[in-house]
């Protein structure tokens, strides 16, 4: 008889120890291609959070005090760390949100590249000394001296879609600023992110300053958000969990990163091979589960046949299958998400939509689906589907493609594709969105660009340097002088 290999559970790092939880509870992961469960993870107790957060704001004191320089050692030793575990935190983060293995590695390369930035740019985050000379009531004698100071415990709330890099991306900049994190990885996604703070727990980290938390949100989320402690919110995930969030948290100030409905606008001069690289590229990457992803395309009518003809032929040269096998295209996170994306192909379908690639479904996996003539009546014309479909609508001016771009509750980004930067502008002026990109795809990053949403896409602005300062708040000292 064959032995039953044991399913790991994934213990928690609370105040400098790796512990079971007293519910003695686990969560268990299943892989969205169907390959096995990866493991387990700890259901914690609203006591166990408490603790958390409590020795995370014990731990604040000191690490506040310390130097930019000290607090980058940590961050340099904990990029070293993950570059050492660059292998085995790529599978993890394969087999468990199913993401092709090299897309995996280049999460975990770019995440510790990420860090190093930080540790850097935290170098240079600097007061200013303003003179009260510029007032007439006798206040020339008067000097402000503005520092940064830490906002004090972080909440760091990341999803499941960048484990890894998005976790980073919250508990980086926090602890560059002198905070302390309490990190909350979503539940699917939990076993990367402890893979994450095992690399961060190696390279040195002060017991208390960053505490892991895992469970599912709908048990212990309101207790942690609500929670007196916690000084600032950063989450990244749905927007309507976010907008939840943002109310429950009342006077805690938050850094909100939600969803989005990307336009590419793809005009009559466009360079319509690039475009339909870029859409391409934009739409299905990690099978369109990234609030970043082109989301629809708004086309001028008498160039759509030719780009559309351009978008099926590239999407052939797509790989559809298993996370195992490098696919591009891999199952969705799980039956809950498929089914979403599943009805709004089938209601376009039904209101006169036209596939002209895809709508094929096996199990959680949908195989990249394109669907032409797409028009307002269809949900999937304003619904975030978080999956591999790209609906294209035919308009018959610019004007019409920012008044349906902007009819959207979303504004994350935009994608403009034209030959005229003098009218890209223009209409990247027009639309109401975070982030433009001209003749490129909606994406993330360089991560030392400022990244941000408006309406339902987000509040907040992060980006390395803004993401630092966004976790630190202002503190005026006024210098009275004498005037003898």
């Amino acid at each position: 008889m064959n032995k039953v290999e044991s399913i790991k559970a994934y213990p928690f790092l609370l105040n400098g120890e790796w512990k079971s939880s007293t519910s003695e509870r686990t969560i268990e992961m299943q892989s969205p291609s169907g390959a096995g469960i990866p493991g387990k993870v700890q259901a914690m107790t609203e006591s166990e959070v408490n603790t958390a957060l409590t020795g995370a704001k014990d731990a604040q004191k000191e690490w506040g005090r310390k130097s930019f320089d000290e607090r980058a050692r940590l961050l340099y030793s904990w990029a070293d760390q993950l570059l050492l575990m660059k292998d085995e935190i790529a599978e993890t983060i394969m087999k468990e949100v199913g993401k092709g293995l090299a897309s995996a590695e280049k999460e975990v390369i770019r995440t510790a590249d990420f860090i190093k930035y930080t540790a850097e740019e935290g170098k240079r985050l600097h007061g200013e000394l303003i003179n009260g000379g510029s007032f007439n009531s006798g206040s020339a004698n008067k000097f402000a001296l503005v520092n940064r100071n830490p906002v004090g415990v972080v909440l760091a709330i990341s999803p499941f879609n960048y484990p890894v890099n998005l976790a980073a991306a919250k508990i980086a900049p926090a602890l560059i600023a002198g905070n302390a994190v309490v990190f909350k990885p979503a539940t699917q996604g939990a076993i990367s992110g402890t893979r994450m703070i095992e690399a961060l727990d190696k390279a040195g980290l002060p017991s208390g300053l960053v505490n892991l938390v895992t469970g599912k949100g709908s048990e212990i989320g309101d207790y942690l958000i609500t929670h007196p402690l916690v000084d600032l919110i950063n989450f990244t995930g749905g927007s309507d969990t976010g907008k939840s969030i943002s109310e429950k948290a009342s006077m805690v100030p938050v850094i909100l990163e939600l969803g989005g409905k990307d336009p590419a606008i793809v005009l009559e001069d466009a360079d319509l091979d690039k475009a339909a690289s870029d859409i391409v590229s934009g739409g299905f990457s990690y099978s369109g589960q990234r609030c970043t992803a082109i989301k629809r395309v708004l086309v001028i009518d008498n160039k759509a046949d030719k780009l559309v003809e351009n978008i099926k032929e590239k999407m052939e040269s797509l790989k559809v299958g298993a996370p195992e096998d490098n696919a591009d295209v891999t199952p969705l996170i799980n039956r809950k998400a498929t089914d979403f994306v599943t009805g709004l192909i089938e209601d376009a379908i039904e209101k006169g939509a036209r596939v002209v690639s895809g709508n094929h479904r096996e199990g959680n996996l949908i195989y990249p689906t394109l669907l032409d003539c797409v028009t307002k009546n269809m949900a999937i014309a304003w619904e975030e589907p978080f999956g591999p479909v790209i609906p294209v609508i035919r308009v018959e001016s610019v004007d019409e493609a920012i008044d349906i771009a902007n009819e959207s509750q979303y504004g994350l980004q935009a994608s403009i594709f034209t030959k005229n930067m003098e009218q890209a502008i223009r209409i990247g002026n027009e639309l109401e969105v975070g982030s433009v990109q001209i003749n490129g795809k909606t994406e993330r990053g360089p991560d030392h660009f400022p990244f941000l949403g408006v309406k339902s896409s987000g509040v907040g602005v992060q980006g390395i340097r803004k993401s630092i300062e966004s976790m630190t708040r202002e503190k005026v000292t006024v210098l009275n002088m004498s005037q003898g």
